[in-house]
């Protein structure tokens, strides 16, 4: 199995995000939360875009009807197209300055599901949400730390989830026409050895894949909880990953270089690069936000 690992951009970002397969224009979507910008790669001609925004950004994802959704530090936004001036659709905590919207993924029908977290990160003030295409902002869980890592399970009961200050994952009861999230409950209680959870993926076997903030890994779990394989990377803080490419055949994977040290930077050159691998698997298709 093919498992090394390439540099696909050198973005140096300092804390890369949220990686995103937009299959529609068969390109990358991925954030740059404390560099404030986003950005869009086409694999094919190497050509990358980038747009500065005013706050952070915990998400970038694709529209059904295209333009983008960008989940920012107070709500979520939408544009029409990459340039296009984006306009509110939802204010997320608007009373409460001093959160933030972190991780946030598209469910089968196009709702989205992220979380807030304090920007000093300390404990219990954030909130895990569902945020409807119409703007309705729904509680799934609280209070929560860091919600990060969100997928679902192949058949789409299950839906995963990593609170990162836990050092586990859990899973809730998952019904798609209701869009409701049940009985939560623990299903993988990391290893401090692997490093922090961060953002993760789902794969076509029903594996999920989470990279490991100052672990310089992303492991692959079996649908029982079993690690099955660590890849690494020559980055301390890998942050998420995604599938991508034309099969939905190869492995994306952020990272950030904010908070290290000069000489840890000269150690880790591609710190806060965007990595690919070719895992031996394949990924499920994301669904753009239904907005």
């Amino acid at each position: 199995m093919a498992q090394e690992w390439q540099v696909v951009v050198d973005s140096g970002d300092l804390i890369g995000e949220g990686p995103a397969w937009d299959a529609a224009r068969a390109s990358l979507l991925w954030t740059d939360i404390a560099g404030r910008r986003i950005h869009r790669l086409d694999p094919l001609s190497g050509a990358v875009w980038t747009r500065a925004l005013e706050q952070m950004a915990g998400a970038v994802l694709p529209r059904a009807g295209g333009g983008l959704a960008l989940c920012l530090q107070d709500g979520v936004y939408l544009t029409d197209s990459d340039d296009a001036a984006p306009s509110l659709l939802t204010s997320v905590e608007p009373d409460d300055a001093t959160t933030r919207l972190n991780d946030v993924k598209t469910d089968r029908v196009g709702r989205l599901w992220g979380g807030t977290m304090a920007l000093d990160a300390r404990a219990d003030a954030g909130t895990f949400y569902r945020i409807d295409p119409d703007g309705t902002v729904t509680t799934v869980a609280s209070p929560t730390t860091i919600s990060n890592g969100i997928d679902w399970s192949a058949d789409g009961s299950l839906m995963y989830y990593i609170d990162t200050a836990t050092q586990r994952m859990d899973v809730f009861d998952f019904d798609l026409d209701s869009g409701s999230a049940s009985d939560r409950r623990p299903f993988i209680r990391f290893d401090e050895s692997f490093g922090i959870p961060d953002g993760m993926t789902s794969d076509a076997e029903g594996c999920l894949w989470v990279a490991f903030y100052d672990g310089w890994a992303v492991r692959r779990f079996t649908s029982t909880g079993r690690l099955e394989r660590t890849i690494e990377l020559p980055a301390a803080r890998t942050t998420s990953c995604c599938f991508g490419g034309p099969g939905l055949d190869q492995l994306y994977v952020t990272s950030a270089r904010d908070g290290l040290s000069r000489s840890q930077l000269a150690e880790q050159p591609h710190a806060g690069a965007l990595f690919v691998i070719e895992p031996d698997a394949t990924g499920l298709p994301i669904t753009p936000f239904a907005a």
